[in-house]
């Protein structure tokens, strides 16, 4: 994609960030996932409820009160989730761009294990507040910790590591905190305030090695920190800085201003999380750092998501989740433009893979050594290997805006939903899109549900939301679409994407995707034939 596109992806990220996070977020009604329940095929409970906005949890029964859940649901989900909600996670204050910002030595970390805090801030003293994020009565997020005041100061200019154009914030741990055993596993945000007033985010995903729960959700933090310009260059640009990209972007700083510190989590990821944990699906959490350094723990699961944006992987990422899907592990792509570009991963000081590493050319030196992760896109030479034959379709271009339409309303996928062939899902597709085209290294077996005609750059295409299953029983759902976790935000939220009929459709996959290889009751039923535009 052209320089011009990306920033205007990014002005987008920040407009649905500002929206999200900058207006009252409201509990809306009580109901967890009522759509789950829905019978008329029309407007869901949800869609029903009042749109009053609440600052204050709203009285629910308690979970002892409810009658027990089985696989794929969780109790202790439920429970966890019925606890007092905030809104308290979210920034008043931004001061300007570095008067408070941290990172970790660590994208993720266990209970009982100690995590390195390091931060930068012009206030005098700052706390930590570590808020879990899910739903909590729709209000996002559990204050589960607070720090005592840690003393602030003004760390060191970014380093330059000039023969990759990579920037790095080589400064003191402020201060050291353990990850206690009263941390749930889930996707954290760590609020940094300072005695001064300024605000800004950590993220942290607490994981559980042990788990077997059937779904494991992935925070895409590669992607993130591929797009992230701290210091003055991400993989993409340079602005202001020398030459014209990073070839390699280290985790040893902070996320930019632009996310306010949370990499890409807001808007590509928390919709999910939130409906997830509303349906007390019985899921884990992990990072792309952690399919990559144990890609074995993905066959203790029953379904691994991939959410909005999940672009960057490296080989073993790429062979753990093809052995998990060959082994009955359904896989889920909720974004589309996944699993594109081929990274690497390199140490810094603080630790393993703290530098990823993307020439986006066959001038990356590992060619020399071994071809097959050399950091070109999955599809070009030496590498050869088309994401579309993991996903089911690949990425052809951005950006687009168009209406996602129905092509096979007879699949389970758009069960009660109400939606008949040639129906309209509004601005249900941008603003990438992926598509299946035979021939380009999928199956032949995919069954297209939506087929949605978009104009990009003066080149007609179809954006698609596939499912296939593999030998093993698996099945593999993907968007093809950018848009679609935005369509999961709750209903009472300042961004206006959320629609019912994809929140009836996310759920109808992950309840099926949770209990078994889907293929064993859903086995795809392959209709690309009879689609314009799939190479048939």
């Amino acid at each position: 994609m052209t320089r011009r596109e990306r920033q205007a992806i990014r002005r987008r990220r920040r407009r649905r960030r500002q929206l999200l996070v900058g207006g009252a977020i409201a509990a809306g009604a009580a109901v967890i996932f009522a759509v789950l329940q829905l019978g008329d095929g029309n407007a869901s409970s949800a869609e029903r409820s009042s749109t009053t906005t609440r600052t204050t949890a709203p009285t629910t029964t308690t979970a002892a009160t409810l009658p027990a859940l089985e696989r794929p649901f969780s109790d202790a989900v439920r429970a966890e989730n019925a606890k007092p909600g905030t809104a308290g996670w979210r920034l008043t204050k931004d001061g300007a761009a570095h008067d408070i910002e941290g990172y970790l030595n660590v994208t993720s970390a266990q209970r009982g294990e100690t995590v390195d805090l390091f931060a930068t801030t012009v206030a005098p003293t700052f706390t930590i507040e570590a808020y879990r994020m899910g739903w909590y009565q729709g209000l996002g997020a559990r204050l589960v910790w607070t720090s005592d005041p840690v003393p602030g100061k003004v760390q060191a200019a970014a380093t330059l590591i000039s023969a990759t154009n990579t920037y790095e914030a080589r400064w003191d741990a402020s201060t050291s905190f353990a990850i206690g055993s009263d941390w749930p596993d889930g996707s954290y945000l760590l609020k940094l305030v300072a005695s001064t007033g300024q605000q800004r985010w950590v993220p942290l995903t607490v994981r559980d090695d042990a788990s077997t729960a059937p779904y494991v959700i992935m925070n895409a933090v590669s992607s993130w920190q591929a797009y992230n310009r701290w210091g003055g260059c991400s993989l993409y640009n340079c602005p202001g800085g020398r030459g014209d990209r990073s070839k390699a972007v280290s985790f040893d700083r902070p996320y930019d201003i632009v996310t306010d510190g949370s990499g890409d989590f807001i808007g590509n990821e928390l919709p999910l999380i939130m409906r997830s944990e509303e349906a007390a699906l019985d899921a884990t959490y992990i990072t792309s750092i952690d399919l990559h350094q144990r890609p074995e723990l993905m066959r203790q699961h029953q379904a691994i998501i991939s959410l909005g944006h999940d672009e960057y992987w490296s080989k073993t990422m790429f062979d753990g989740a093809e052995a998990a899907r060959d082994g009955g592990v359904n896989l889920v792509f909720l974004g589309a433009n996944a699993v594109f570009r081929q990274v690497r991963f390199e140490p810094t000081v603080l630790g393993a893979d703290r530098t990823m590493i993307n020439y986006r050319s066959t001038a990356d030196p590992i060619r020399r050594v071994d071809p097959s992760q050399t950091t070109v896109s999955f599809r070009d030479s030496p590498v050869n290997r088309p994401e579309a034959s993991l996903i089911g379709e690949q990425y052809q271009c951005n950006p687009v805006r168009a209406d996602m339409i129905i092509s096979q309303a007879a699949s389970w996928i758009w069960a009660n939903t109400g939606l008949n062939n040639g129906d309209h899902l509004e601005i249900g597709v941008g603003s990438e899109y992926d598509q299946y085209i035979r021939g380009q290294g999928g199956p032949d077996n995919v069954e297209i549900v939506a087929h949605s005609p978009v104009n990009c750059r003066g080149r007609a295409g179809y954006s698609d939301v596939t499912y296939y299953t593999a030998p093993s029983g698996a099945g593999v759902f993907a968007t093809g679409t950018n848009y679609w976790v935005s369509k999961l935000m709750p209903k009472d939220f300042p961004e206006t994407a959320y629609n019912p009929k994809v929140v009836q459709a996310t759920i109808n996959v992950l309840t099926e995707f949770g209990k078994a290889p889907a293929g064993q009751a859903h086995p795809s039923v392959p209709n690309w034939q009879d689609l314009p535009g799939t190479g048939s």
